[in-house]
């Protein structure tokens, strides 16, 4: 423990540095921490990080999924949800498939279903990659919402289609009827936990005497508490976080206050990041004892290297046609949620996009981890380092190759050049914040007018609304103005919250109006 402890905060340390460098270089901080990973661990006498299968999971997938659920734009998720809905299964199923039937019969010994759990690990794309690489580029809000939805859910359906492999791999035969059941159980489980568990957590937040620290320690605490009562029922733990963040993350503003939720934002950001770049460090410092385990099998490393590229390519592919497929079903059924740029270059290199975004990451990698090093019977689990090498290979080639050219293809070609006309946030925001004074404005002169005819510092508040901020003179600012000011800041999340309804809305702009008033609500308080 003791040499552990101290090469666990040099990752930390490590992890930071690669970030920035990514970040002066302009490329995606989860390229370089696999290849830095890689790099490092080649350096003799470094301790060996083994994380127990069963952990895995455990460790980083919830915090990682919750935070993704309170990012993400529900309304906008609403939208696209028959794209999102097809990605995250049908994609999933069909690339897991894909795998399944081509390395059966490319791979010796590699039966249909080691086929369908290794197509199960490497079928969902990573959220952490594919943001970090988008970052850099802009692309169009659907298909960023479409991206980033499909990465909450296609999780739970590749790792359903993992679990079943596993028991189909360890007793050597498939019940369709019970799986069916037990598919439906874990998707209907798996829901109905995480809401009621939301809910619940909501009530909580709402009832105790909580602080800042205590309610960012609980936010921590719950997504845990989701995946495991939900695995305990034997439903999906990654539904139920999903689900559960989703629905605690609609209503942040009813049961955290200023600042917690400004606090929170912080904590909850580094959280993430140093889960993610542990993660990725991991995938690179793996890959010495995975290839100890090939010399093991005696399989040559050039062979599992051409099955990594293999199954690259399947998955490559077989997103492509799906996107397409997507597509075209969309516009056939759903003509009115198409994407409705004037330029019919958006609506036909979106798939495209769509299809070279699927970089690999976190989940493929925990995934790959959790195999049992064993079967029930004590027997070694078959391929199982062969499928964690060509997991390795599907990570680093859709990181390198799709990651690097990515942002390059889409400066070069021009796909989304003048088709952000309708997506004038700057425009937006302008007007939101033009209404927004109007609408307090109003406000205080219904509610406020005798204050208003004798007070000095309401006058001036109402007159210099844009100048306030830059106020060195605080002395006009008694309790009782205080008072009026946090109820004027309540009245504008009112007002923002009921303006989100409107589809047409970016809710990007929303958060970030409810977020300055959270920090002038702060502000106020120090006063």
């Amino acid at each position: 423990m003791h040499s552990l402890l101290p090469f666990l905060l040099a990752m930390i340390a490590v992890i930071v540095l690669l970030n920035m460098f990514a970040s002066k270089l302009k490329i995606a901080y989860p390229i370089l921490l696999v290849v830095g990973g890689l790099f490092i661990s080649f350096i003799p006498g470094l301790p060996i990080i083994k994380i127990d299968p069963d952990l895995i999971f455990f460790i980083f997938l919830p915090p990682l999924l919750f935070e993704a659920a309170w990012s993400i734009s529900f309304k906008e998720m609403k939208k696209w949800w028959r794209i999102i809905g097809s990605f995250a299964f049908l994609v999933v199923f069909f690339t897991a498939l894909s795998v399944a039937l081509i390395t059966n019969h490319f791979i010796p010994g590699f039966t249909i279903a080691l086929g369908f759990l290794l197509g199960g690990i490497v079928s969902p794309p990573d959220a952490v990659s594919t943001g970090a690489i988008t970052r850099f580029v802009k692309i169009p809000k659907s298909t960023s919402t479409i991206l980033e939805g499909e990465s909450l859910l296609n999780d739970a359906s590749s790792l359903i289609i993992f679990r079943f492999a596993l028991v189909a791999v360890g007793t050597g035969h498939f019940i369709w009827q019970d799986a069916t059941m037990s598919f439906l159980w874990m998707v209907i489980g798996g829901i109905g936990v995480g809401l009621l568990l939301g809910w619940f957590f909501v009530q909580a937040h709402k009832l105790l005497p909580t602080d800042a620290p205590s309610d960012i320690a609980l936010t921590i605490i719950e997504p845990y508490l989701m995946y495991w009562i939900a695995e305990q029922l034997h439903s999906s733990g990654v539904l139920a976080v999903v689900c559960g963040g989703l629905f605690m993350s609609t209503r942040r503003l009813i049961f955290l206050n200023s600042t917690s939720r400004i606090q929170g934002y912080s904590v909850w950001e580094s959280l993430i990041f140093i889960l993610n770049g542990i993660v990725f460090l991991i995938i690179g410092l793996e890959l010495p004892e995975i290839v100890d385990g090939l010399n093991e099998d005696h399989i040559p490393l050039e062979t599992a290297v051409g099955y990594g590229v293999l199954v690259t390519a399947i998955l490559i592919a077989a997103r492509i046609i799906s996107s397409y497929a997507a597509l075209i079903s969309t516009m056939i059924f759903r003509p009115s949620v198409k994407p409705h740029a004037s330029s019919r270059k958006r609506r036909w290199m979106m798939p495209l996009l769509l299809g070279w975004t699927g970089m690999r990451g976190v989940v493929s990698l925990a995934a790959a981890l959790a195999i049992p090093v064993t079967l029930s019977n004590g027997e070694a689990f078959p391929h199982r380092n062969l499928i964690l090498f060509i997991t390795f290979v599907v990570i680093l080639l859709t990181l390198l190759v799709q990651g690097l050219t990515l942002p390059y293809i889409i400066r070069k070609t021009g796909f989304f050049d003048g088709i952000f006309a309708e997506e004038n946030e700057e425009v937006t925001k302008q007007r939101i914040k033009k209404d927004l004074k109007h609408h307090i404005y109003q406000f205080l002169k219904s509610k406020y007018e005798n204050e208003l005819k004798d007070h000095t510092g309401l006058e001036m508040f109402l007159k210099h609304w844009e100048e306030r901020a830059k106020a060195t003179d605080d002395s006009w600012m008694n309790e009782k103005t205080k008072i009026i000011f946090i109820e004027m800041l309540e009245v504008q999340r009112e007002y923002l919250s009921e303006l989100n309804k409107d589809p047409n809305i970016n809710e990007e702009i929303i958060r970030q109006q409810l977020y300055q008033i959270d920090l002038e609500e702060e502000r106020l308080k120090m006063i």
